[in-house]
Parts: structure tokens; sequence; C-alpha cells
């Protein structure tokens, strides 16, 4: 069975998805204050890379792990809530970009799965997140 990364296209697909996704992150006024002084093309390529390798793509993905690569923005208020305007635009975009329902579902499990490294807290048991 191919995997999630070559089912939604491969690196055409993902590179677009970026693109589209960052261009609604910068426009979100819920979240564009997070990038205020982000280099966007370096912060756009590790995305790439990232989502390339939980995709199941090619792993060339050098960045720091959640946590380190977020611990800065929990300092500064990063929460529940702006996880799930990054999962709204990363929904969005797929769909925009003509990928199904059941494939951004597999992509919100994945964006969901590291909530709690992102947030910096410990992680929850499986009844716990229920």
């Amino acid at each position: 069975m191919p995997s999630l990364y070559e089912q939604l296209g491969g690196e055409p697909a993902v590179a677009a998805a970026v693109d589209v996704f960052y261009r609604k992150m910068l426009t979100d006024d819920r979240v564009a204050h997070f990038f205020d002084a982000v280099d966007m093309d370096g912060q756009i390529a590790k995305q790439k890379g990232f989502l390339t390798m939980v995709l199941g793509g090619p792993s060339n993905y050098t960045g720091k792990d959640m946590r380190a690569g977020h611990k800065h923005l929990v300092a500064r208020g990063l929460n529940d809530s702006h996880v799930d305007v990054v999962i709204e635009h990363l929904g969005a975009t797929l769909a925009e970009l003509g990928v199904g329902a059941a494939a951004i579902a597999q992509v919100a499990a994945i964006a969901n799965s590291v909530r709690d490294d992102v947030l910096d807290r410990p992680a929850r048991t499986a009844a716990a997140k229920n």
C-alpha cells in the first residue's frame, strides 16, 4: 500500500500544500503573530521536510523535535486553540488541493498525535485523550 506521502502526490503535492498552508496561517490573526521575525523561507523548507517525513516520504528532516522546536512559542502563549487553528488550516489546504476526506483525517490524526509535544506537556494516556 502506498504511503500517505505517495497517496497525496509526493513532493510536488507537499510543496504546494505547505505554500498554501502558510498563506492561510500568515493571514490569520489568531496565529500570524507567532511568525513575527521568522525566516519564512527557512520555515517553509523545514515544514516541507517534516511533512514529507511524517507522511511516509523520504526522511530528510534535520530540524528540532516538536518539544524543542515549539518551546519558545509555548512561552509566548501557544496553546490548544492555536494547534486547532493549525489543523483547521491544514485540512482546508488539503481540501482546496483536492485531497479526500479520509486522507485529510489521517493527516489531522498525525497532527493531533504530536499536540502534547508541541505544547510541551506530559503525554496523556489513551484513556485520558477520550
